[in-house]
């Protein structure tokens, strides 16, 4: 498919997924008319994508329904995330309990957790990096960044076509940051695009109200904060240390104006 109808097909999957994930249950024809679309084009992508097969479902009425709700609080999101709440009752957790919350839903959402001791070093590092952010998120916002939500171990995978990962998400107001985190202190171009390789399918997840952002952080880095070119695109990412993750959202966010 030319990069030109991939675009097309991704932005009518956004389209009909906004609207799915926003009514109470919603008929093909009734997206059809709501998008000015044909309606083979609309029941081409509910049943051919497998994107849609993750998110939707159908009920007996052929009434279609979304998984997640693209508004905040985003029901349904602790789906295919092996932990999800509001960052405050996240900050509220010992590490012993956020740890055994975060297994239970890899479980749930068939992450392997084979490698447990690589996995577990891995999960703490990526939790002591959240806590030194929001530290210094409620040092310049004060509570606000509290009622923001916040998802570790991001998991799309049950068909077979769709394999979307994501490591740690924050969800703003009208932000979602994807984060990657890597314990290395150097840059990889592999791992830059991996970080950015999942934006167009969370941009369909969380609808258009939101935009997404994807960061790659290096754990084992130190004052590290740089804009890296994505492939040969004219896009660029992010890429950070940890003690740097403030200076990624501020980017976005302006704290510091």
């Amino acid at each position: 498919m030319a990069a030109e109808d991939k675009q097309k097909f991704q932005e009518l999957d956004r389209a009909i997924c906004a609207l799915i994930c926003r009514s109470q249950g919603i008929k093909a024809r009734e997206i059809a008319n709501s998008l000015g679309v044909e309606r083979r084009a609309v029941n081409h992508e509910l049943y051919s994508s497998p994107l849609m097969k993750e998110l939707c479902w159908q009920d007996g009425d052929s009434r279609w329904h979304g998984i997640v709700r693209q508004a905040s609080p985003h029901v349904g999101l602790q789906e295919f995330a092996g932990y999800y709440s509001l960052v405050g009752d996240f900050l509220a957790l010992t590490e012993e309990e956020w740890l055994r919350q975060l297994q239970a839903g890899c479980v749930n959402i068939g992450r392997s957790l084979s490698d447990t001791r690589g996995l577990l070093h891995s999960f703490t590092d990526c939790r002591q990096q959240m806590l030194r952010l929001f530290e210094d998120l409620q040092n310049m916002l004060g509570r606000r960044c509290l009622d923001w939500e916040i998802a570790f171990e991001l998991r799309l995978k049950r068909s077979r076509h769709v394999r979307i990962y994501a490591d740690v998400l924050v969800l703003t107001e009208d932000r979602v940051f994807a984060l990657e985190f890597k314990m290395k202190d150097t840059i990889e171009p592999e791992e830059v695009l991996q970080a950015a390789k999942y934006c167009p399918y969370l941009e369909i997840l969380f609808g258009p109200d939101y935009e997404v952002i994807p960061v790659l952080v290096l754990t084992r880095a130190a004052e590290t904060f740089r804009f890296v070119p994505i492939g040969g695109s004219d896009r660029v990412l992010p890429v950070c240390s940890g003690d740097m993750l403030f200076n990624a959202f501020d980017e976005y966010l302006g704290f510091l104006g």
